[in-house]
């Protein structure tokens, strides 16, 4: 029987963090917990960035080292040891976004190559991530998934496109790392899909090195996986996928709305919770074929896979299964999940502070509109103090 009080555990969920990350825990949580407060901090950041004010030091002792690993990959090192003494493997995510030119794509290869040769080194790093628009223009996904023609300059900037894809899921075959690539926006998200799938072709032929994201979200998603399922079977490779829920749904209605189109997300959030728990539940039965890494902060859909686990006589340590956090977000799950023995990540962001920016506002005004994840985290913290006072 699975314990459905497991994440009521402070005492191990925060059990890395000092009385003092515990207080500045707290205080950003209670911060982000009002919605005016986040705006106008992210207003005077910006300002204060794009004005070259001397704020960064403020920046990296509150927000960034709550929410980031570091500057770089060795900046990260103690953290990845750190949550690895409590059983949580490490992520190193680069967020840095919106780039353009292909002086900036081929230095985020570089950046991706070197952190798969660094996994190679540390048990604690058994997975990469990156952004497809992290290695090309998103106009040119935009324009592929359209179906409209590229220009001759256009075609050579895709190939290279696929070259860098290929590049990263080539070495991480070789090394036996797995890598995940995050899903964006549905107007270019086609073109991705395609491209992953190529690269699953390749590279998953015995075992899941490559994952493509699902977000589920968007209602037509479980039924892109099960197509995608029926033509693995026939083709003769193995899937990998990381279900979330999403992370563009304002930006998704907006645009379905100005454009005149149906909007590809589900029309609430209890919709959008089922299509996540029946895409769960479709790999997990399917598990011989897919593989799992299961991208979230809702307890629900993390006891479900528990039970689907238990049910299906799945061993808890089997590698095709993984459990995923955001660094600085839901410790009751990540820490309370790797103590019971399963497989856990945490995605770890890190850059240069003016470059990881976007990512933490964007964590900053997700966690102020996610209806009781804030409020969560600020009850639970609570609790640990008083645990701790007593």
């Amino acid at each position: 029987m699975i314990d459905h009080s497991l994440f009521e555990n402070t005492s191990t969920a925060f059990t890395l963090k000092s009385d003092s990350e515990l207080e500045r825990a707290y205080f950003l949580f209670k911060m982000i917990s009002s919605q005016p407060l986040v705006r106008i901090g992210t207003a005077a950041t910006n300002f204060a960035l794009k004005a070259n004010l001397p704020v960064e030091g403020l920046i990296r002792s509150t927000v960034f080292d709550h929410f980031c690993g570091g500057v770089n990959e060795d900046d990260c090192l103690s953290v990845i040891d750190k949550l690895h003494t409590e059983g949580v493997s490490s992520v190193l995510d680069y967020s840095v976004e919106g780039k353009e030119t292909k002086d900036q794509f081929d230095n985020a290869l570089k950046k991706i190559l070197k952190i798969i040769h660094f996994c190679d080194e540390k048990e604690a790093m058994p997975i990469v991530v990156f952004k497809p628009t992290g290695f090309g223009r998103f106009y040119l996904y935009q324009k592929k998934t359209e179906g409209v023609n590229f220009t001759q300059d256009e075609q050579e900037e895709w190939d290279r496109i696929v070259g860098r894809f290929d590049a990263v899921c080539k070495l991480a075959k070789e090394k036996d790392v797995e890598v995940l690539i995050d899903g964006e926006e549905s107007w270019m998200q086609d073109a991705a899909d395609d491209l992953v799938e190529e690269m699953m072709r390749r590279y998953n032929t015995d075992k899941t090195i490559v994952y493509n994201t699902l977000q589920t979200y968007r209602w037509d998603r479980l039924d892109y996986l099960k197509t995608l399922h029926k033509r693995a079977k026939e083709i003769g490779f193995k899937i990998g996928m990381k279900i979330v829920r999403g992370a563009y749904m304002e930006k998704e209605r907006d645009r379905a709305q100005e454009k005149g189109y149906n909007s590809p997300i589900c029309v609430n959030k209890q919709a959008t919770d089922d299509n996540f728990d029946a895409a769960l539940k479709y790999i997990l039965e399917n598990l011989n074929d897919i593989s799992i890494f299961i991208g979230t902060h809702n307890e629900a859909s993390c006891y479900l896979a528990m039970e689907l686990m238990e049910r299906y006589k799945i061993s808890k340590q089997d590698n095709k299964i993984w459990f995923g956090q955001l660094y600085g977000m839901s410790d009751h799950i990540s820490f309370n999940l790797a103590a019971q023995g399963y497989n856990v990540a945490k995605y770890i962001p890190f850059g240069p502070v003016k470059d990881v920016m976007p990512y933490l506002i964007r964590r900053a005004e997700e966690n102020t509109s996610v209806a009781g994840q804030t409020s969560r985290e600020l009850s639970l913290l609570k609790a640990e103090k008083k645990r701790r006072k007593l």
